[in-house]
């Protein structure tokens, strides 16, 4: 099948897969995988003689008693097909080729044997059933011959998450009944029960399911709507052959699919690989096992996940001054001197003495000494070893939950479910009055510069950097502040923050509700470089992460690209009227592509 080898070309992640393989379904029942089929078997029963004997099979089992005779179920016209048929095909409705579509039986589930099981809506998972877990049900006899299950049943889903999606019974070894959110569907002998359950995974059917709901964008799944639905119906032969074919071409798809899954993990593993490689190098040798990782970016780069763990590979060389090798030998060469950072920590602590002797900040406990065992690297010359209180006043918001209020005289109350991708999104803030606003800000008040860091629940690590609107109270988060603004240079604290959140998850606690105290921050040691170097520092990181930003870009535009070919192949075939259209529709597109795959 040439459409497929032309699929074979694309990235195929589980949303691409499913995709394709809807396309295939909607090509298997527009009869267009099976062309040759018809070639080669140009004697078969049309499908419209089959069609005549299911007719009659039905009226006899009327007769008979065995079914109840229907409503007359409308025909389906020419004019309102869906799409074009191969001649030997009909238009017929899925109540025409099944015996019954009723609902379940409604009764609860026992916890003690019974010998007859009920299977619901919930034990079916990912087409499969564990017997096993299906629990017993109390039924009369009556009620078990008239709900009992047999092989080549098909299930429907009424509700729930599984809307419409459909499971065909198969290898049953037990006394089974199927609840009342399940619809069966009983095919008739004359039909291949393998092509109706595929025809319930087509495009087709979810579009009539849809179009049937009157505007509710929910599928419509009801008895009676499933037996008007239009089917195209090929002749018995044939439906075999479907398939046949199109179980086929899920395996190559699934192949395909798994394959993927593998070249991501081997470029994964590279990328982990190389990071490693990168953090743990020597300091002069960083700037050329960067340099190599950027030769690689097209290639192994192609998924955001790759991205974010070389985001986490700067942030942690900017912090260890490994990013910055290159500017110190410099300024060694040229002679320049450069304050070292012990000097940048003492005038930290004079700011910080002035403002307790104000009474802007309290004095608090001294902390403890640095020991051997919580420095896990050696730091660059220059640098020194400090605490995080030492140089950045550590606090957090009120605890309390003033009421809301309304009118022009209001202040916004941040908590971290305002933090979206890094900014506050005051829209959707609870509003205090101004009179409990004062009393928030008298604990935390909020500065251009200081990074608010949510510390509690499972958003922990998520932060922002605050910009020029400041009037707002924050609840629940920690707040880093300056004791002096420019001391650390403007944006050292928010790189040092984010490689702060890369391991909170980590140390976090309180089990359902994780959290990091105030305590935690204030005993985080750092390594602190002096302040040109800061600004060095910052100027790197902010190229790198732009580089970032560009790859996260690029592997965007191309997933989107690439889905809106999916959904262009897939519009194609829903609408194409003859194969010959459907190919010259997509004969010229080329398969979107990105690195190298």
């Amino acid at each position: 099948m040439k459409l497929l080898e032309h699929f074979k070309e694309l990235t195929l992640h589980p949303k691409n897969a499913q995709e394709l393989k809807g396309l295939i379904l909607q090509l298997a029942v527009q009869g267009k995988l099976t062309r040759q089929w018809r070639e080669e078997h140009p004697d078969v029963e049309p499908a419209s003689d089959l069609l005549e004997r299911i007719k009659d099979e039905k009226e006899k089992l009327v007769k008979e008693k065995k079914i109840k005779k229907e409503n007359h179920l409308p025909k389906v016209l020419d004019e309102e097909a869906p799409y074009e048929l191969p001649k030997s095909w009909i238009w017929c409705t899925l109540g025409d080729l099944n015996r019954e579509i009723h609902y379940g039986y409604t009764a609860s589930a026992l916890h003690t044997f019974s010998g007859i099981r009920m299977l619901r809506i919930t034990d079916i998972q990912d087409n499969k059933v564990n017997w096993d877990r299906v629990p017993d049900c109390d039924i009369k006899e009556k009620d078990f011959l008239k709900y009992k299950l047999e092989e080549n049943d098909i299930l429907i889903a009424r509700t729930g998450g599984t809307i419409g999606k459909s499971f065909q019974v198969k290898g049953v070894n037990v006394n089974s009944v199927f609840a009342s959110y399940l619809i069966r569907a009983i095919p008739m002998k004359q039909v291949f029960p393998g092509y109706i359950k595929q025809w319930l995974e087509s495009p087709i059917y979810w579009k009539q399911l849809t179009e049937n709901s009157q505007g509710t964008g929910q599928p419509n799944v009801n008895a009676t709507a499933l037996k008007g639905l239009a089917v195209s119906l090929p002749p018995l032969e044939e439906q075999k052959a479907i398939v046949e074919v199109v179980n086929q071409l899920f395996a190559e798809v699934e192949q395909l699919e798994t394959l993927t899954k593998e070249r991501i993990k081997l470029k994964a593993d590279f990328v982990t690989s190389a990071l490693s490689w990168l953090t743990q190098a020597a300091e002069q040798d960083t700037a050329s096992q960067w340099a190599f990782l950027q030769e690689h970016f097209g290639t192994f780069f192609t998924e955001k996940e790759s991205v974010k763990k070389v985001r986490e590979g700067i942030l942690q060389l900017a912090v260890q001054g490994r990013l910055t090798h290159h500017w110190r030998s410099l300024r060694q060469d040229q002679g320049i001197q450069v304050e070292q950072a012990s000097t940048l920590l003492e005038k930290i602590k004079a700011e910080k003495e002035q403002l307790i002797k104000t009474g802007k900040i309290k004095k608090e406990k001294p902390l403890p000494e640095i020991s051997d065992d919580e420095v896990h690297y050696e730091l660059p010359e220059g640098w020194v070893w400090c605490r995080f209180q030492e140089i950045f006043d550590i606090r957090d918001g009120t605890h309390d939950s003033p009421k809301d209020a309304f009118g022009s005289d209001t202040f916004p109350l941040i908590t971290s479910k305002n933090f979206n991708n890094g900014k506050i999104d005051f829209n959707t803030a609870r509003r205090i009055s101004s009179e409990d606003y004062l009393k928030v800000i008298q604990r935390s008040q909020v500065h251009k510069g200081d990074i608010l860091f949510s510390m509690i629940g499972g958003n922990i690590g998520n932060q922002v950097e605050v910009g020029g609107f400041t009037e707002f109270a924050i609840k629940n988060v920690a707040l880093f502040k300056h004791y002096r603004y420019g001391l650390p240079s403007e944006g050292f604290l928010k790189f040092f923050s984010q490689y702060i959140a890369l391991s909170l998850q980590g140390e976090a606690a309180g089990g359902a509700q994780p959290f990091v105290s105030l305590k935690f921050f204030r005993n985080l040691i750092v390594g602190l470089p002096p302040k040109e170097e800061q600004k060095a520092i910052v100027e790197k990181v902010n190229v790198l992460m732009a580089l970032c930003d560009k790859l996260e870009q690029e592997i965007e535009i191309h997933q989107t690209i690439q889905e809106q070919w999916m959904q262009r192949c897939l519009r194609e075939v829903v609408n194409a009227k003859t194969p010959d259209e459907l190919h010259l529709n997509l004969a010229a597109e080329p398969i979107p592509r990105y690195g190298n795959k």
